[in-house]
């Protein structure tokens, strides 16, 4: 039933659309219209994310599907190529935007066989949000009382198809500002309090990369300094803290200030301090009707299904805040956020066949 060169065409239509994060609406007002035409109750709320209901079976659960509309750069002027062995692949100028058209075109070829065929279903919630890869800060805001499912399936996983993510991170964002004393640097270095000097004695003491198998952290960015011949008086370190464990998130974030506050008090200079959490950290279980639904739908499309974590947040971070038991499914994404992003004819087809399987369980 699944019709793989609709599929195809429909990947290719909405790679066209430059819908880099923040620039969703031409993207946007084309899914509106054809989740409408395909018999859809549709809105679009102040932010930009879309709702559609597509009602059914009152004696079957509702089910959401999710997958967002943003790109990330480079993604103006996109073009899908379509090759000999399947594979699609950008113009290596910019991204496919795999990441996350194929989650779209998944669900939407889903809607179109279930119209086409007649099929008994559930009621179906789809959720198409914008600014995902900004943190999802399109959903931060969403109003999450409108969605009646309890269980949810995110299409947004790397992946071989049948991969899944039962669990995510807490992801936090760290600013130490180290608050020194300027001075000329020839004429009167002592009198001066060297801001980076004292940073990078904390960044010494600070370990990058994994802390343990839950926990990473990461220092991105340093700013500070006026010009080479003055003493810094202020310095400005970032860094990301992710973590399966939130309590585990929170003791990083603890520690790092606590190795900044020693590191300003011995040299005389005073520190500031700030972390955003972008997203908090969940897991469904393995035995939860969630998971066994998607083993099912798996198997009925003769794909064997694979569990497994991610460190990568999604809107499934957004919905598990509000009580909504969802995963994150592989949909036929590789090498996300380059230009060497790919799919290919038969993921796309796949993914296709475990939404269907999924929505008709």
């Amino acid at each position: 039933m699944i019709d793989s060169d609709r599929i195809v065409n429909e990947f290719v239509k909405l790679v066209s659309f430059d819908s880099e994060t923040g620039n969703e609406k031409e993207i946007s007002d084309y899914l509106l219209g054809l989740l409408s035409d395909l018999g859809l109750e549709v809105e679009r709320d102040s932010i930009g994310n879309i709702y559609g209901l597509l009602t059914g079976d009152k004696d079957r659960g509702p089910i959401l599907f999710s997958s967002h509309m943003d790109t990330v750069s480079p993604g103006r002027s996109k073009k899908a190529i379509i090759h000999d062995n399947g594979k699609i692949t950008s113009d290596q100028k910019t991204v496919l935007g795999a990441d996350d058209i194929s989650g779209l075109v998944s669900i939407i070829e889903m809607l179109r066989v279930i119209k086409e065929e007649g099929l008994s279903h559930g009621d179906i919630e789809v959720l198409f949000s914008v600014q995902e890869e900004s943190f999802c800060s399109g959903t931060a805001g969403y109003d999450f009382d409108r969605i009646k499912s309890k269980q949810a399936y995110v299409l947004d996983l790397s992946g071989p198809i049948g991969g899944c993510a039962l669990a995510a991170p807490s992801i936090i964002t760290f600013t130490e500002t180290v608050y020194g004393k300027s001075a000329h640097s020839g004429f009167d270095p002592e009198s001066g309090i060297h801001a980076i000097a004292i940073a990078a004695k904390a960044i010494s003491e600070i370990t990058n990369g994994h802390i343990d198998e839950d926990t990473t952290v990461n220092i991105g960015l340093i700013e500070g300094g006026s010009a080479p011949n003055i003493i810094p008086d202020k310095v400005v370190i970032t860094g990301e803290i992710r973590s399966l464990s939130h309590d585990k998130a929170l003791k990083q974030a603890d520690h790092i200030e606590e190795i900044f506050n020693k590191a300003v008090e011995d040299m005389g200079a005073r520190s500031g301090h700030e972390i955003k959490i972008n997203f908090k950290a969940y897991e469904t279980s393995k035995d939860s009707d969630t998971v066994k639904r998607y083993i099912r739908a798996c198997e009925k499309s003769g794909i064997r299904a694979q569990t497994g974590k991610t460190f990568g947040g999604s809107d499934n971070n957004r919905l598990a805040e509000h009580g909504i038991e969802g995963i994150v499914i592989s949909c036929g994404m590789n090498n996300v956020h380059t230009t060497n992003e790919y799919t290919s004819v038969q993921d796309l087809t796949m993914s296709a066949m475990v939404t269907l399987a999924l929505a008709t369980d």
